[in-house]
């Protein structure tokens, strides 16, 4: 395989030409991490049409949750996937098949074959990294979330 993970350049020109996004595997606990990139992602800190798909859920954030990516409105740009390893490769063909450009694999997840899937498809792919992260990281919010930035300044 030739896939290299895209350096820090690479996805923040991912994110700057991202204009919608689907969250795959959103949950409405807000106890998870797709359900705080979620609201993230709504808010006005980012700028994105935001389309939910998780079968076992009808309702997130006043906004409709559709059972598959394929019952979508609109080919979303990139694809942001929260499922175990195990499913990665069935939604790496999904994404392929709906025409999306980014196939994104949350933070902490990553399979071979899943990135060969959407790499051999022409797709750009990044896995294990959080898109809110990356987002704050590129437009300068990570501070905001109590991050460290890394900056040392007495400044508030």
């Amino acid at each position: 395989m030739t896939w290299q993970q895209p350096s820090a350049r690479e996805r923040k020109a991912i994110l700057d030409r991202t204009r919608s996004i689907a969250i795959v595997g959103v949950s409405s606990k807000p106890s998870r991490p797709s359900y705080f990139v979620a609201t993230y992602l709504l808010s006005s800190s980012a700028d994105y049409d935001v389309y939910f798909v998780n079968p076992a859920e009808r309702e997130l954030l006043g906004r409709p949750v559709y059972p598959s990516l394929d019952a979508l409105p609109v080919v979303p740009d990139l694809v942001d996937v929260f499922r175990k390893p195990a499913d990665l490769a069935e939604v790496a063909r999904e994404t392929v098949a709906i025409g999306a450009r980014v196939f994104w694999v949350q933070l902490g997840l990553h399979d071979d074959d899943a990135v060969q899937i959407a790499h051999d498809a022409g797709l750009d792919v990044v896995t294990d990294r959080c898109l809110k992260i990356e987002h704050a990281r590129f437009h300068g919010g990570l501070h905001l979330a109590g991050f460290d930035t890394g900056v040392i300044s007495s400044r508030r």
